[in-house]
């Protein structure tokens, strides 16, 4: 007894060990700054104040519009997709249990009874009651190892629902702004409608006058018709991002109203601290990283196939053919003792398994490198975009302001018969799409702060 003590001991000593690479981080090519960094020495992005953007305030609040606060929250409750997200975690977690669930004992009990002969005996009872214990101890460090994968797992799921969320989040939130776009398009569309049919109110009158050709008149009734157009193409466009909005929602585009004011909120300042702050803020980069881990404690596992399993077990009840004498000495049984198992030939399967496992890393690893490079690359083309859009957006404000100073004059000329109604046409049309243009920039701004934060993983 004092022999079989001392090996399970020393077993014991040896629990401290697990077979296999203990992880090593892996290097991503990251710069070490922002290739457009140089790009704004004369804007916000980078320098800062941080108590503009609290650790605790959640991104879309940056742009201080109610209505889009109180459809983020909506979302969170309802989004079917995040929903899916939450499930493959809470399945995640309880994989992690069971992996956990082998560090313990399995204890168990057995109640039978049973009435058996042949035909040389006469038939007899029989009947028992045991309890079983059984334990496997973690030598070699397998099951630490598959703890360590589905810990690993498990954080790579909580990661993916936060990208889940924040895909969702930036989704909606583009999307609210583009339906803002169309209502202050709507809005222009419906100036622009009552102005052209003025200008045909007056063709038609200097044409009855004998003023002006028909063409005049065809000319003003062309344009206010190509106007109203696109106007009705605004509408379709709203139905569209009515229906998108409803169903990130959770709701049937029936029982959705949307409501887009063509006010805009403030266009907030975002820091975009340094590309290697991706590793941590960017939860698809973190959840490509945590399935590095995951696969490369799943080499342990694998190697650990070629060592013994040692199982310890302990069996005791009562036996007996009788129940008045169930409980009595001499029906006890007990039994005790330790049992190595080891395979020792398998026709190359365990190498196989190591091999799997080593290549499973190996693709984890090349597609960690590959989503760090790809959350730097858009960080980097938002940058680039605002600083291009900021700039365009102040020469498409010049535009504008020609543009309705020309308009003006044209008109006056018109009136007093200087020139043909054509030349106003051209001119309100060359002013429509300066406005239009300028509306689109200026709404592209904040859907690409939006894309930017989204980038940067939607932390600070």
């Amino acid at each position: 007894m004092k022999t079989w003590a001392l090996s399970v001991l020393s077993m014991a000593v040896f629990t401290g060990c697990a077979v296999g690479p203990d992880y090593q981080p892996v290097h991503t090519a990251l710069s070490q700054d922002y290739a457009a960094a140089a790009l704004f020495q004369d804007q916000a992005w980078l320098p800062v104040d941080s108590s503009q953007a609290p650790a605790s305030q959640p991104w879309w609040q940056l742009f201080q519009d109610p209505q889009l606060n109180q459809w983020i929250q909506t979302l969170h409750q309802s989004n079917l997709d995040l929903a899916q997200a939450e499930a493959r975690y809470r399945q995640a977690q309880a994989s992690l249990q069971q992996a956990q669930a082998e560090f313990f004992p399995t204890i168990g009990t057995q109640v039978s009874g049973q009435r058996a002969g042949s035909g040389q005996t006469s038939p007899a009872n029989q009947y028992s009651l045991n309890a079983n214990v059984s334990w496997e101890p973690d030598v070699w460090g397998r099951v630490r190892r598959s703890v360590e994968a589905g810990s690993a797992q498990q954080q790579a799921s909580a990661a993916d629902l936060d990208a889940v969320r924040l895909s969702l989040e930036s989704t909606f939130t583009q999307s609210y702004f583009q339906a803002k776009n169309v209502r202050a398009a709507q809005a222009l569309y419906a100036r622009t409608l009552a102005a052209y049919e003025r200008s045909l109110v007056i063709a038609q009158n200097r044409y009855e006058s004998g003023l002006v050709s028909v063409a005049d008149v065809a000319a003003a009734q062309s344009q206010l018709e190509n106007a109203r157009t696109q106007s009705l193409a605004l509408e379709r466009q709203w139905g569209l991002l009515r229906n998108a909005m409803a169903v990130l929602l959770g709701l049937a585009p029936a029982h959705f109203e949307l409501n887009a004011e063509a006010e805009w909120g403030v266009l907030p300042q975002v820091p975009v601290g340094l590309p290697a702050q991706l590793l941590v803020r960017r939860p698809d980069v973190v959840a490509a990283e945590r399935r590095v881990v995951a696969a490369n404690a799943q080499i342990g596992v694998a190697t650990a196939a070629w060592f013994p399993n040692l199982s310890l077990s302990a069996q005791g009840g009562y036996r007996s053919g009788s129940w008045s004498d169930w409980l009595s000495a001499p029906a006890r049984f007990w039994s005790l003792g330790p049992a190595l198992a080891l395979t020792v030939f398998d026709g190359g399967a365990r190498s196989a398994r190591i091999r799997d496992a080593e290549a499973a890393y190996d693709v984890q690893a090349a597609a960690y490198k590959k989503v760090a490079l790809d959350a730097l690359r858009e960080v980097e083309d938002e940058l680039v975009q605002w600083h291009g859009l900021q700039r365009e957006l102040d020469s498409q404000t010049r535009a504008v302001e020609a543009a309705q100073r020309s308009l003006t004059l044209t008109r006056n000329q018109y009136e007093a018969g200087l020139v043909d109604y054509l030349s106003v046409v051209q001119v309100e049309t060359s002013a429509l799409s300066a406005e239009r243009s300028w509306l689109n920039l200026q709404t592209e701004l904040y859907l690409n702060a939006v894309r930017l934060i989204a980038a940067l993983g939607g932390q600070w």
